[in-house]
């Protein structure tokens, strides 16, 4: 009997040793932020709500679509939005710059509203062009419903591919500025509003350049973070992690320690094919781990073109897997 009581205990002991984030419900992920690559991650393929990190995609959708009229008519239905709020009113004349900052930094729900409704026509109009951008940038197993994140079991992605959605974003110089401002200060006639950034870590830690906070009952906490420290570059999310802020930053050095930027290929002039040289203009960098060096590869494209000058591309791969592709100038 004691036996039994002690291998219970036992058991005990280990099943509460391990972390919950790898359960299910949970995931994280972490990808290199030049290429996309996954790094790490656990469930990071599991279909989860995302709450407001969908404010990185609405963003984007939003800064894409082309729209030129930057000032922004509050609606009835923009200023009753459920959920965080930046406090906006029926029939405000808004700056759609300003409405963005509150859009990420507060995460205002009437912000999303009101960018949804002037750039789609309506909110329904908008979503659609949200699931369209994310179909043509490859987002195959996520589903948008609305622009702000409040929960709907439609309303999915995974923690890989919203790490995907913040990759895309910060190659736009616009979501950049907006992403990683620390404070917002808005001024109009005598009404000034402050806003600061709600992603904590922005503030505390160095390396974070950008990210956006998200969290709903269903969903539990939501955390998507871009770091950068001596040249790595990592984003890296969390789905339902109750201790995300720790989680990211732990995460973070963990890959920093064990990640280097390896030059795959140096700047200069290569002899490609007899009679044909190439000149790369830039060298190729990559984050791999000190296992995976041995395991790249190269394949050089020269386009059929009786040209003696023409333009090739370099590509590199890992265990096959293209990782990137860059310009190199070929002469025959």
């Amino acid at each position: 009997m004691r036996q039994a009581i002690a291998i219970v205990l036992f058991l005990s002991i280990v099943l509460t040793a391990f972390p919950k984030e790898a359960a299910s419900g949970s995931a994280w992920v972490v990808i290199d932020a030049e290429t996309g690559r996954l790094l790490n991650g656990s469930n990071e393929n599991l279909q989860l709500p995302i709450a407001s990190l969908t404010k990185i995609w609405t963003a984007l959708t939003y800064i894409e679509s082309g729209t030129t009229d930057r000032e922004i008519s509050i609606s009835p239905e923009a200023a009753s939005a459920e959920g965080s709020s930046i406090y906006l009113e029926q029939g405000m004349i808004m700056d759609a710059d300003v409405l963005l900052y509150g859009l990420m930094l507060r995460s205002g729900n009437d912000a999303a509203y009101a960018l949804a409704e002037h750039a789609g026509g309506s909110v329904d109009g908008f979503v659609d062009l949200m699931n369209k951008k994310a179909e043509l940038y490859g987002l195959e197993r996520t589903t948008f419903i609305n622009p702000s994140g409040l929960h709907d079991d439609r309303h999915l992605s995974t923690a890989y591919e919203t790490a995907l959605m913040l990759y895309f974003a910060m190659k736009n110089d616009k979501f950049q500025k907006v992403a990683s401002a620390e404070n917002f200060v808005y001024r109009q006639g005598d009404e000034v509003r402050s806003w600061r950034n709600k992603h904590r870590l922005i503030h505390t830690n160095e390396a974070v350049k950008a990210g956006k906070t998200g969290f709903t009952k269903a969903a539990g906490r939501t955390l998507a973070t871009y770091f950068e420290k001596d040249g790595k570059k990592l984003i890296i999310v969390t789905l339902n992690n109750g201790n995300d802020w720790n989680t990211h930053e732990q995460l973070a050095n963990e890959t920093f320690r064990n990640y280097e930027n390896v030059t795959v290929a140096k700047k200069g002039k290569y002899r490609i094919l007899p009679g044909v040289n190439g000149e790369l203009k830039k060298p190729i960098v990559l984050l791999l781990h000190e296992d995976e060096v041995e395991r790249v590869s190269h394949v050089v494209y020269i386009p059929r073109k009786n040209d003696r000058k023409v333009k090739g591309t370099w590509t590199v791969s890992l265990d096959n897997e293209l990782l990137i592709t860059a310009e190199i100038e070929i002469r025959k």
